[in-house]
């Protein structure tokens, strides 16, 4: 039932006049390229989305791993460089003596500890590496830290961050020490430890999704946190250390396992710390995997609309030419009958070239009788009799019109003025840009009073001046920018309509000449430089005026007045290259 007629008929006409086509190989060759055609466009373009949308989802994950890299680098390094400040600052408030004195290094410690977190202690150590005086909750007074990596550093560099280390403590943290020279020669230490902890806290409030884990490591790939998926404190990670750079860096790699990660990093500076922080890329992809079934779900219900509707179109199309085809071998067999009626259809056709004079002759003789029944009380007073003969008046009226009708249809002519509703036709022109402005998000607004009667105008010109109108505000504006009617009558005589946008504007300069033919400013977008010539005079033909104010990234607005009951006037043979 679902086969057509051409398919499974066998009537198929004898002889000579058989068919010239093979259907059924039409039909094929019909459906595939109609297929091709409409499937073809579609798969490009749903490639071409699928590709697109892939590449921002994966570039918007990128961007936003860097943000938070880069923000998390920024709350370190002011976290460290603040307690390096404070510490500095105590060794330039103090003499060494001061400092040497436990209680007062106490007092200095407490008050350290109220503004700062993270402090646990503090030492005075001389140039000896022996700690002098010392602070806090460990048993490190009289200590040397002569041979120790962070005590050279700090000498040589005057100030020192270490990498966090168990120590004589056995406990992991790092230290922050200042150098502070002796007057009369030698030099000190003033050292504090923060514990690892410290880092843990700045970490812990991140927010990270696709089952994130941030942590920061040593220059040697030492983890300085503790981590959820890559170790403990102090053990060595496995996805290997990133180049050194300058900038926050965000690369997509292989974890240890296979499996896919994003990996952003940054080298913290004057530090030895690296801050890192890794996701998962399957978890942070899901949503894409959302889209893309919903995109491929699209992508099948397209493919199979269009089959159907290939199918049903070329089907029907095909069994058309199938019976066409009959009925032309049908038609064949029977025009040797129709040549002998070839004379009488010339003849019939030069009846038909005359039937014009008796069709006068018939309304001037019933136009006649009119008058004569007229002039004749007996018959003036008979309805019926007149009713006949206005009816053969009317039907040769009706024929002469049908006559005009052909004979000028195709015949051009000068369009006159007629009352012209300025609210719908500015709806018509709009019509006509409605899809741009759905699709660049530009919002377009009508101001019009319902109560506005009419103008006596050219239909045809006013639709171009506002068309030309439109055309330069919507060329103006950018995305997600606004475009405004308005339209009002100011007295009995006239009416104004203002269009305006919030695009690039013009300079003074540009006003001046901004109804010259051939100026433009948009020469490199392929601006001929004629529209608003040609607006100008149209709008002059209309017997009306055209303004316009605009400021540079102000906006520009075009201000018409029209005459409420004008005629317009013949437009000039080079209406729009002078004025």
């Amino acid at each position: 039932m679902l086969r057509p007629e051409f398919w499974v008929s066998r009537q198929v006409p004898s002889g000579n006049d058989r068919h010239s086509l093979n259907l059924r190989r039409l039909w094929k060759l019909t459906v595939l390229i109609m297929s091709v055609v409409a499937i073809g466009p579609l798969l490009v373009v749903t490639g071409a989305d699928y590709k697109v949308t892939q590449e921002s989802i994966e570039s918007e994950i990128l961007l936003r791993t860097s943000r938070i890299v880069s923000n998390t680098k920024r709350s370190v390094q002011f976290s460290l460089v603040e307690r390096m400040s404070a510490l500095d600052f105590i060794v330039q408030d103090n003499s060494y003596e001061e400092l040497s004195d436990c209680d007062r290094l106490t007092s200095i410690l407490e008050r350290l500890q109220k503004s700062f977190k993270g402090f646990v202690d503090l030492g005075v150590i001389d140039s000896d590496g022996r700690q002098a005086c010392y602070v806090g909750p460990y048993e490190l007074a009289g200590v040397n830290y002569l041979d120790q990596e962070w005590f050279r550093n700090v000498v040589d560099q005057g100030m020192h961050i270490s990498d966090v280390f168990s120590g004589f403590r056995r406990v992991p943290h790092l230290v922050i020490a200042a150098r502070h020279e002796v007057p009369g020669g030698g030099f000190y230490v003033l050292r504090t430890s923060l514990e690892a902890d410290f880092f843990n806290q700045l970490l812990s409030g991140l927010e990270l999704s696709g089952d994130g884990d941030a942590f920061i490591v040593n220059r040697q790939g030492i983890l300085q946190t503790s981590s959820r998926r890559h170790g403990a404190i102090l053990d060595r990670i496995e996805l290997g250390m990133p180049r050194a750079s300058n900038t926050t860096v965000v690369n997509e790699t292989l974890g240890p396992h296979g499996e896919q990660l994003i990996v952003g990093y940054s080298y913290i500076p004057e530090t030895p710390f690296v801050l890192m922080i890794v996701k998962q890329k399957p978890v942070l992809m899901q949503a894409w995997r959302t889209t893309r079934r919903q995109l491929l779900f699209f992508l099948a219900i397209s493919i199979t609309g269009i089959l159907v509707a290939t199918l049903g179109v070329t089907t029907y199309l095909v069994d058309r030419i199938y019976w066409a085809d009959l009925r032309r071998v049908a038609t064949l067999h029977r025009i040797e009958y129709t040549n002998k009626m070839a004379s009488l259809g010339r003849l019939g056709a030069g009846v038909a070239h005359e039937i014009n004079n008796p069709l006068a002759i018939i309304n001037e003789k019933a136009g006649l009788i009119k008058d004569l029944f007229t002039f004749t009380d007996h018959y003036a007073n008979d309805a019926k009799l007149m009713a006949i003969v206005n009816s053969i008046l009317s039907s040769v009226e009706r024929c002469s019109t049908i006559t005009r009708r052909l004979l000028g249809f195709a015949r051009s002519a000068e369009v006159e003025s007629s009352p012209v509703d300025l609210k719908s036709t500015i709806k018509e022109v709009l019509g006509f840009m409605g899809k741009e402005a759905e699709y660049r998000s530009i919002n377009v607004t009508m101001e019009i009073d319902d109560l506005l009667p009419p103008i006596q105008t050219n239909r045809g010109k006013l639709q171009q001046i506002l068309l030309n109108l439109v055309n330069n505000a919507f060329a103006a504006v950018k995305d997600g920018g606004a475009i405004a009617f308005s339209a009002s009558q100011n007295d009995q005589q006239s009416v104004t309509i203002t269009v305006s946008d919030n695009g690039c504007g013009m300079t003074k300069h540009e006003l001046k000449r901004i109804f010259e033919p051939f100026f433009t400013t948009k020469a490199q977008a392929g601006g001929t430089g004629l529209g608003l010539s040609i607006t100008y005079s149209l709008v002059q033909e209309l017997g009306g005026s055209i303004s316009v104010d605009s400021e540079p990234e102000q906006g520009t607005t075009f201000t018409i007045t029209l005459p409420l009951h004008g005629t317009p006037k013949e437009a000039p043979a080079d209406a729009g290259l002078t004025r």
